[in-house]
């Protein structure tokens, strides 16, 4: 693969040095109004130059040479921010959406990608620069969120992510604001039982290509969040240029991604984005690569329609839509089956999609109304077939599964900023929403239910050092033949931060967060029956979980700074067995079935210490350090204080990487990123049991006891750009696990073997990919 990249770069035709140019411009609004910011100061650092905005907030810097560029934004009486990262690059133009708040004193520039994050801590913003930067990402921004502090990815082959020790199941995916189903690709990818996850999957079905601001966080959440208890990706798109048509297309060894992009008519600011993907890992087997046999395929479609208006606000329509599927088929020559898979074959299929639309608009000088209505959908199937018959030709359909969720969702909120010093935001979601579940351990085919979550947040500035937010979210649910008892948990939060100096801050966050039930846990039961008693766990409450969050920040200068965090979660009304006494708790689910009455009697405990030294990508250089020490444990119906499945102990993270310039105005760049935590947890398997009943049978009165091997991942990404007057491209590179190490996922008993057998995370991946700019 090295020689392949290096055969392309030398057969590259080298055009003779010469300064391209393009052009950086944007916006300058109110982060709480929507309303331009006239004559705010925006000045390009690298270029010694600066412009103040137009009356319709807008400003622009043409004919720039192209390169790496640091934005600084002032405006009397708003905070100043800073912008960096940002990479012009020739046929495309850069263009940002600022956000400014009203100024309290603050550090010497809060470096910021947009506007100030959407909580006092536990949250980082990830970009679409920064997706195409780091190492092994694949253009998912979940991926990005394994170099944050405290996180941990479930498996190599997924996106789930493990946040302070909670399950994967434990996340929350948003879209421009709202709650939407699982929205990636191969839901089954890296699961135990090769069965569907709730939260998680082979890769997002958004392409990056789409994304604005997208938040990650991992505790404390702020009041407008609601049925999360481990951390939520907030994504928002961005808008399609408005000024000039752009095209992106990308080849690679697993397979196409075009975008466009452009304005609707030059008479209009109207503008449009889509993006399609198609992609396979066919060829990448092909050259040897191991997918555990199976062949991966996805393709995508996704769009944002941007409509401003004069008076009535800005509207958006915005859609994407997903089919993927993987495949093993069984060796029809039974003597080359060496574990119990090899004689299977295994089918599954993903279909996923979302629609909605998005109002914005600004009523007066003080106050805003913000709306979005999405519906959104999941369909999934597996089946699995046992291969007989003469020489192998029959097989034979011996597990099935089919599960469907859809979920219509509307919110809106209200901002209004009473002075500088005081805002109030309030708002509701309400979301309608099914499940339908085909399996033998489920009682009941479908579930549908209401859930509606009224909040309301105020920010004041107590000091002009001194800042706090208080607020209240109430979360209500109804299900369809459950009882009224436990329906309402009402949800207080607050936060405060002090700005000891202009360069550091201490901060204070709290929560109390509470998360519905998994599907397969209120559908699980037992049909009536004379010698077996009926249940069912339609009247579980949902779990919850107090977030407590002492976080420290010392910014060294404008563009590296050192953050620390100490967090404790106390969980409860956990769901785990009602009328026997074992381990079972839903803190450890992932993609498992429930075959028992539950009870809201468990409990959990979660603890640590964070933290996280930036420097962003200035000077050709930058560097992300993170790691955590973590506890993660809870208590079953038997009374046991237990490891949780998802107690590594530690994680740390290493993302870096260096850009070098060529005299042609050519950019190299070399990314690393290495991961390396602690192992999960994993329950003993009783040998002798499994052999009798030819299954894997757990030591359930041990579980969790054992601890797998320390994780160690590191990846490698190569990219070289090169400039041409009107389009760019970039050749790249991408190894996932580059020295092809062999962390443990998970043991279970092999029935062909007869005996345990550990099954291995992804070796190396290889992925090599042309991009255009144009």
């Amino acid at each position: 693969m090295i020689r392949i990249l290096f055969f392309l770069l030398f057969f590259t035709t080298v055009s003779q040095a010469q300064t391209f140019t393009s052009t950086i411009r944007g916006t300058v609004k109110d982060a709480d109004t929507g309303l331009p910011l006239e004559g705010a100061s925006v000045r390009l650092d690298n270029q010694g130059v600066g412009v103040n905005a137009e009356k319709d907030g807008s400003f622009r810097f043409d004919d720039i040479p192209v390169g790496r560029y640091v934005l600084t934004i002032s405006y009397l009486g708003y905070e100043t921010v800073s912008i960096p990262e940002i990479l012009l690059e020739s046929g495309k133009e850069s263009v940002h959406q600022i956000k400014l708040n009203p100024a309290g004193r603050q550090l010497q520039e809060a470096t910021v990608v947009s506007s100030r994050p959407v909580a006092f801590n536990s949250v980082q913003e990830i970009t679409i620069e920064q997706t195409l930067r780091y190492a092994a990402t694949y253009l998912d921004p979940a991926r990005v969120a394994t170099s944050f502090a405290g996180v941990a990815a479930a498996h190599d082959q997924a996106n789930g992510l493990v946040v302070r020790g909670n399950s994967p199941n434990g996340m929350q995916w948003r879209l421009e604001g709202v709650e939407i189903v699982n929205p990636n690709h191969l839901s089954n990818a890296g699961t135990f039982s090769d069965r569907s996850t709730q939260t998680g999957g082979g890769v997002n079905i958004l392409s990056t290509q789409l994304l604005g601001n997208t938040y990650f966080m991992s505790g404390a959440f702020p009041a407008q969040y609601g049925n999360a208890l481990s951390g939520i990706l907030d994504m928002n798109l961005r808008k399609g240029n408005d000024e000039k048509t752009e095209f992106v297309a990308q080849a690679g060894l697993i397979g196409l991604d075009l975008a466009a992009e452009g304005p609707f008519s030059k008479k209009s600011k109207a503008s449009y984005l889509v993006n399609y993907r198609y992609s396979f890992t066919g060829l990448l087997g092909a050259m040897g690569v191991d997918f555990g046999g199976e062949i991966n395929r996805f393709q995508d479609l996704s769009f944002n329609i941007n409509l401003p208006t004069v008076k009535a606000g800005t509207f958006t329509v915005f859609g994407l839509g997903g089919i993927s599927s993987n495949t093993f088929t069984a060796e029809r020559d039974s003597s080359l089956w060496e574990y119990q898979k090899d004689g299977r074959d295994i089918i599954f299929k993903n279909k996923m999609g979302a629609i909605g639309a998005t109002h914005a608009l600004s009523m007066g000088t003080r106050t805003s109304l913000n709306s979005t209505l999405v519906a959104s959908g999941l369909s999934l199937s597996r089946e699995s077939y046992d291969i007989g018959g003469v020489e192998y030709s029959r097989r034979r359909l011996t597990e099935m599964d089919e599960q469907t969720k859809s979920r219509i969702s509307l919110s809106s909120y209200v901002t209004h900023r009473f002075t500088e010093r005081s805002r109030l935001r309030a708002g509701m979601y309400a979301t309608r929403q099914s499940d339908a579940m085909y399996n033998p351990k489920t009682i009941l085919n479908s579930l549908t239910g209401f859930v509606i979550q009224p909040f309301a947040s105020w920010t004041y500035h107590i000091t002009p050092t001194l800042i706090s937010e208080v607020g209240l979210h109430h979360l209500w649910y109804s299900i369809e033949g459950g009882s009224k008892a436990g329906r309402n948990s009402l949800e207080p939060r607050a936060a405060i931060r002090w700005q000891a100096n202009a360069t550091q801050h201490f901060s204070f966050s709290y929560g109390l967060h509470s998360q519905l039930q998994l599907p397969q846990i209120y559908m699980a039961g037992l049909p009536p029956a004379s010698s077996v008693a009926s249940f069912n766990n339609l009247d579980l409450k949902p779990s919850k979980s107090h977030h407590f969050v002492l976080g420290y920040q010392k910014n060294f200068s404008k563009n590296n700074n050192l953050k620390l965090e100490a967090y404790f979660q106390e969980l409860y009304d956990v769901a785990i067995s009602a009328n026997n006494e074992n381990s079972f708790s839903a803190i450890n689910l992932v993609e498992s079935y429930v075959g028992e009455k539950l009870s809201n009697r468990g409990t959990g405990r979660n603890y640590g210490l964070e933290a996280t030294y930036q420097k962003l990508l200035t000077d050709q250089f930058y560097m992300l350090l993170s790691g955590s020490v973590y506890s993660a444990t809870y208590v079953g119906s038997d009374g046991i204080r237990r490891d949780s499945r998802f107690n590594g102990g530690h994680t740390f993270s290493f993302t870096g990487g260096k850009e070098f310039k060529t005299k042609k105005q050519n950019i190299w760049g070399v990314n690393v990123k290495i991961l390396a935590t602690g192992g999960f947890r994993d329950t003993p398997i009783d040998l002798e049991q499994s052999r009798a009943t030819n299954s894997t049978v757990y030591r359930q009165d041990q579980a969790f006891s054992i601890k797998m091997k320390e994780y160690f991942r590191p990846d490698l990404r190569i990219y070289w750009k090169k400039s041409k007057a009107r389009y760019s491209r970039t050749l790249a590179l991408d190894l996932q696990n580059v020295a092809g190490v062999k962390n443990d996922a998970y043991n279970y008993y092999d029935v062909l073997q007869k005996q345990i057998v550990m099954q291995n995370q992804l070796g190396m991946i290889p992925v090599l990919s042309y991009r255009w700019e144009f």
